[in-house]
């Protein structure tokens, strides 16, 4: 499948993706706005580089739409329905709100080709192992996290694959803050805290970031952490002392046992860099994205779902602050 890349900031990464999908998709061009960086990227990809979609050729088959949503105050969910119109299957990269989700699926319909919401975090290592981890775990008591307003929407992602639902949902800001805001409420019926850096650099949104995301889940037994969207993904047991130690410091009693097991245990960890987390897991997590393309299952009212609850999160929250006089 010949593949077109919109947008050339994270859309780099997207690059990277289709390189190492190599032999079942081929990089067929970068559309930008004709800027410096657009022009560079397409040369070192060795590509065309478009500016309007009427110059597109007749044989793109996928168009990865790595611009800013109209949610973000960007061009993007347009883009995505121009380029569906077109009969171009789109994966266009979240957040997205939900009516333009809405809008581009009924033209997908209409043109008979599939758009579908990316969202790389879900498919990195450490979330898909938090994910499965959280699925042999009890009852879920508690939902404990934060993170950066950028990265809230697959957050609420992750969470709700580890839960297995996010119905019903409710959010209530507890408190205005900074650099945290503080959120209550609940996903899948279990009781969230959720603490949000609502705070943004307009001139370097992407960076300043305190945390990804950090998600615990509680239960019973203990608490699985899912530390950074890098990783890594730990247990740590609750803490239970027994009658043998609380009457006779005795930790060699049979009731004692557990208390020689590790206070945590690592499940998964990191990559050994950052360099590592942006130019390998990145990639590898899109790519697994757009071979997702060619699965039969469909998660458009997941999406949607998700979509409906991160626009109720957003506006507990309300604007982000502006961070200004930053380094870049």
């Amino acid at each position: 499948m010949k593949v077109l890349v919109c947008g050339t900031t994270f859309g780099q990464s997207y690059i990277a993706a289709v390189a190492q999908l190599a032999g079942r998709y081929e990089l067929a061009g970068v559309l930008g706005r004709g800027s410096e960086r657009s022009v560079d990227t397409a040369r070192r990809a060795g590509v065309p580089l478009y500016t309007a979609v009427d110059q597109l050729p007749d044989d793109i088959d996928l168009a990865c739409v790595v611009v800013r949503s109209s949610s973000m105050g960007g061009p993007g969910s347009e883009l995505a329905r121009e380029l569906l119109a077109r009969g171009i299957h789109v994966l266009q990269e979240q957040p997205v709100h939900h009516d333009d989700l809405a809008e581009s699926l009924r033209v997908a319909r209409r043109n008979n080709v599939t758009y579908r919401l990316g969202d790389l975090y879900a498919q990195l290592p450490a979330a898909r192992r938090f994910i499965a981890a959280a699925g042999e775990m009890g009852k879920p008591l508690y939902v404990d996290a934060v993170c950066g307003v950028q990265v809230s929407f697959p957050l609420l992602h992750v969470i709700g694959d580890a839960l297995g639902t996010v119905r019903p949902w409710s959010f209530t800001k507890l408190m205005d803050g900074e650099p945290f805001s503080v959120v209550g409420g609940q996903i899948g019926g279990v009781p969230i805290t959720l603490r949000v850096q609502n705070q943004i650099n307009p001139d370097d949104p992407d960076n300043h970031m305190h945390v990804l995301h950090r998600i615990t889940i509680g239960t019973d037994s203990g608490a699985l952490t899912l530390n950074d969207a890098h990783g890594p993904v730990s247990w740590t047991p609750r803490l239970h002392i027994p009658e043998s130690v609380r009457t006779s410091f005795d930790f060699d009693a049979p009731d004692a046992a557990h208390l020689a097991e590790p206070c945590t245990s690592v499940l998964a960890g990191n990559p050994s860099s950052y360099k590592e987390f942006l130019t390998a897991e990145l990639p590898e997590a899109i790519g697994r994205d757009i071979l997702a393309m060619a699965e039969s299952a469909r998660p458009d009212q997941y999406h949607l779902t998700l979509c409906r609850m991160w626009q109720d999160l957003t506006s507990q929250l309300g604007y982000a602050s502006l961070l200004t006089g930053l380094p870049q």
